[in-house]
C-alpha cells in the first residue's frame, strides 16, 4: 500500500462513505497525528455538536487533504481509540483507496453507454480471442469516467475501455478505445445489474488521443443534452 506520507498537524476534512452515485459530505473536520506503519494512522477524534464522534468499526470514512496544488482523499476504518499522553486519537487502518482529484475544468457527465473492457495485460483465451467484459457508464468527462461492472481491480491496475459507437457513420462518433487506471472501487447495493461501480483516470500515449477523447464526449453531451 506504501505509506501515506502526510505530515503531522496536517488539517484533514472528513466524510462518511456514501452509497453509489452519491457525493460523500465532508462536515466534519479533524488532524493527521501520525503514521504506525504502512497500513494505519492517528488522527484527533473528531467532535460534532461539542461530543467526540462514537465509534462504528463498520462506517468507512473519507479523509480529505490538500497536498500542494491536489487534493487528496484516503480512506479507512477507525479500529480503536488511541491515548497518548493526555490526547486521544482514533486509530485508522487504511483500505486500498487513495484517490487523486487534480483540478479541472471539465466536468463529468451523468450518462449510461454500455461498453466493454479488458485488463491491460490481456491474453488469449482458448479460441485465440481476447476476452472483454460488458459494462456501462455512470459518468464521463474527457479525462476520466465512472464505470459499473461485475469484476473486482485493485486500485493502480490499468484497464483498455471501449466506448460505443454513436449516432451515424457519417455524422457520429466511431468505436474508441482509451486506456484507464482505477482510482477506486466500491460495491453496489444486491439487486442491481451490476455488482461494483469503480473511478477511472485516462490516460493518453500522445495529444491525438487527447483529443480524440474530447470529440467524443463534446459529441456526447450535444447528442444527449447534458
Amino acid at each position: 500500500m506504501g505509506a501515506c506520507g502526510i505530515k503531522r498537524g496536517t488539517k484533514m476534512q472528513l466524510a462518511k462513505e456514501t452509497t453509489a452515485g452519491q457525493q460523500p459530505v465532508f462536515d466534519m473536520i479533524t488532524t493527521f497525528y501520525k503514521e504506525l506503519d504502512e497500513s494505519a494512522f492517528l488522527v484527533s477524534v473528531p467532535m460534532v455538536d461539542g461530543k467526540a464522534l462514537p465509534i462504528d468499526e463498520s462506517q468507512k470514512f473519507l479523509f480529505k487533504y490538500e497536498e500542494g496544488e491536489e487534493t487528496r482523499i484516503v480512506a479507512g476504518y477507525v479500529d480503536d481509540a488511541v491515548k497518548e499522553g493526555i490526547r486521544r486519537y482514533w486509530k485508522i487502518r487504511r483500505v486500498t483507496e487513495n484517490r487523486q482529484f487534480i483540478k479541472r475544468a471539465d466536468v463529468r457527465m451523468k450518462v449510461e453507454l454500455p461498453l466493454q473492457f479488458m485488463q491491460d495485460t490481456w491474453s488469449l483465451n482458448s479460441r485465440g480471442e481476447i476476452d472483454k467484459e460488458s459494462g456501462e457508464t455512470m459518468d464521463i468527462s474527457n479525462n476520466g469516467l465512472a464505470v459499473y461492472m461485475n469484476r473486482w481491480f485493485e486500485v493502480g491496475e490499468s484497464c483498455i475501455f471501449t466506448l460505443p459507437r454513436l449516432g451515424s457513420a457519417s455524422e457520429g462518433m466511431p468505436e474508441t478505445e482509451v486506456v484507464g487506471v482505477i482510482c477506486w472501487m466500491r460495491e453496489m447495493p444486491k439487486g442491481g445489474p451490476f455488482r461494483f461501480v469503480t473511478g477511472v483516470q485516462l490516460r493518453f500515449a500522445n495529444t491525438d488521443e487527447k483529443i480524440k477523447m474530447q470529440e467524443y464526449v463534446a459529441y456526447v453531451k450535444k447528442r444527449y443534452k447534458l
